[in-house]
């Protein structure tokens, strides 16, 4: 049976839940996060992430969705704070959220994301943005995409603006994040050594094809670089193909989260059509 906990004063375990709200060092020690919002709790229930604990006020009467949540959470520890405990670390200075979750943080493990003919797994290279990573999540979601990796120094994709930005996409879609192109290149080799027949294929201004005109149907790892200084070295060398997503207008370039959408747009399109 789940434990019941009162929390009325900012005592420890407070302290570190607010933390972890601003600082990526607590959360990946604690090997866990805070989510906020209806749909990405309902979607981290619903896809079996680990729920260790659900806060909501005292003396509230909870919804019904509120209530089939902590009925599906199985052993989340039930934490009753006072109404203006939770308001801090709801995120929003106008309301106070009905219900929060703290959510373990799965393994960074290349092998969450699954393996098939037409796998399509997206790489972005040492996003700076937590935003940029949600929404490239949420299109990843959207258009098929079997997984995302974020490799080398980069925002966290727990990062609570992450998380609000996947609008909870990121509990349906395998996020890994991995030290360097190494590790993906070392993943690649494994497939390969298998009998998957895989490229990589980055994106870049000076691609030496236009995307519409390269098939991304099969097995695809499709790498996006950051939002200042694109694609690093290492993935550049990496890369099998590059491809360019032709513009015009006055825009030098696209948002890195637009431009990872525009390719997954596409390769969705051409799996469609074949």
């Amino acid at each position: 049976m789940a434990r019941t906990l009162r929390i009325t004063t900012r005592n420890a375990t407070f302290q570190q839940w607010q933390a972890m709200l601003g600082n990526r060092n607590k959360r990946q020690r604690a090997g866990e996060f805070i989510v906020q919002g209806v749909r990405p709790i309902s979607l981290a229930v619903a896809h079996g992430w680990q729920i260790r604990a659900l806060l909501y006020a005292e003396e509230r009467t909870l919804s019904r969705w509120a209530g089939d949540i902590l009925d599906r959470a199985g052993d989340a520890v039930r934490v009753t704070l006072a109404p203006e405990l939770l308001h801090e670390l709801g995120g929003k200075d106008e309301e106070s959220p009905e219900l929060l979750a703290v959510v373990g943080q799965p393994a960074d493990d290349l092998s969450r994301i699954p393996v098939t003919p037409e796998l399509l797994a997206l790489v972005f290279d040492r996003p700076t943005t937590p935003g940029n990573i949600g929404t490239l999540v949420r299109s990843a979601d959207a258009l098929g995409a079997s997984g995302v990796v974020i490799t080398g120094h980069a925002a966290d994709p727990y990062d609570p603006k992450a998380v609000r930005a996947s609008t909870g996409s990121l509990f349906a879609v395998p996020v890994v994040r991995v030290a360097s192109h190494r590790d993906v290149l070392d993943w690649v080799g494994s497939l390969r050594s298998g009998g998957t027949e895989i490229e990589i294929v980055g994106t870049d201004e000076h691609g030496s094809r236009d995307i519409a005109g390269y098939d991304l149907t099969g097995a695809r790892v499709i790498a996006i670089g950051n939002e200042t200084q694109g694609l690093s070295a290492g993935w550049r060398d990496a890369c099998d193909q590059t491809v360019r997503i032709p513009i015009g207008g006055s825009a030098s370039s696209l948002n890195a989260a637009a431009a990872g959408t525009i390719v997954l747009y596409e390769a969705a399109r051409q799996r469609s059509r074949g």
